[in-house]
């Protein structure tokens, strides 16, 4: 089964490109979507992480209904290296588990891995090719502004934390380019989908 990486920094519009895929009949196995079942919750891995902030950081990061309130663990992640790293030791293995799970369960031609930190969680070593959805950082900014309604210190501080653009650009094999409207995506799906058909 060939695998596909897909990536690009917050707002590059990742998740439209995607869906194009998804219509086309491809299965997308997307690490965002997994990050959110494996703190669902009730799960037994969110209860660890809560566990765990109540003890050593005397926060509640779950609301009434037992959900994660990210924006208070988000919060605490950015301002502490050691919180951050110590959240990723518990999430990255479950997600990583789940990702190969859904990959191994895929039956399309071909399968996609949706990531926004691919390349820098070495989640490109289970890919074939990595595809770039690459847009300036300018409207990174504008377009996830738009989107979700936060600070610009906010998403500035998520750019910083992902690999630069140059970086990305160098480590992909093929590149969306998405500054342009959306109307201009579907043909450019449509030629990489047949690309990827001839090399499944």
């Amino acid at each position: 089964m060939i695998v596909i990486g897909i990536t690009g920094g917050i707002g590059s519009g990742k998740t439209t490109v995607t869906n194009l895929f998804q219509e086309l009949g491809i299965a997308v196995v997307d690490a965002d979507v997994i990050a959110r079942e494996v703190i669902a919750p009730g799960s037994p891995l969110l209860t660890t992480i809560a566990d765990h902030f109540a003890d050593h950081y005397n926060l509640d990061i779950l609301d009434a209904s037992g959900q994660l309130v990210r924006a208070r663990l988000r919060e605490i992640i950015f301002a502490d290296s050691a919180a951050k790293e110590w959240l990723n030791a518990q999430m990255h293995p479950a997600i990583r588990d789940e990702i190969l799970h859904q990959l191994e369960a895929a039956t399309s031609p071909y399968v996609m891995l949706s990531a926004p930190l691919l390349l820098e969680n070495g989640l490109d070593k289970l890919c074939q090719r990595v595809l770039v959805v690459d847009i300036p950082e300018a409207l990174q900014l504008k377009r996830t502004q738009q989107r979700d309604s936060v600070a610009q210190s906010q998403i500035e501080a998520i750019i910083a934390a992902q690999m630069s653009r140059e970086e990305r650009l160098k480590r992909a094999d093929d590149v969306i380019d998405n500054s342009g409207d959306t109307s201009a995506l579907a043909p450019k799906v449509q030629q990489l989908h047949a690309q990827y058909l001839a090399l499944s």
